[in-house]
């Protein structure tokens, strides 16, 4: 009669075998900025943009435009050109 434990030990294995050999799909792909949240840096530049400029920066409006551009464009607190479309002008 074979014990319980040689059971389970063979089980085991089995499901070991089983898992080791079976074969592995992979999609690789080329991240550009070396596995970083694209999006997430963009947001966070837009973040500390808000910081920097207040009530004359439109945030809101930043952190749309890097989830609907996917964060190609991201902006910098210290180039005018990459934040001027957040700027606003206050009374």
């Amino acid at each position: 009669m074979v014990s319980g434990k040689t059971v389970f030990l063979s089980v085991c294995l089995l499901v070991f075998v089983v898992v080791n050999n079976a074969p592995v799909k992979a999609s690789p792909q080329i991240e550009l900025m070396g596995g970083y949240d694209i999006i997430g840096i963009c947001i966070t530049n837009c973040a500390q943009c808000k910081k920097m400029y207040g009530a004359f920066f439109e945030g809101h409006l930043c952190a749309e435009a890097c989830v609907q551009f996917k964060g190609k464009t991201i902006p910098d607190c210290e180039d005018l050109s990459s934040i001027a479309p957040f700027l606003n002008k206050m009374n």
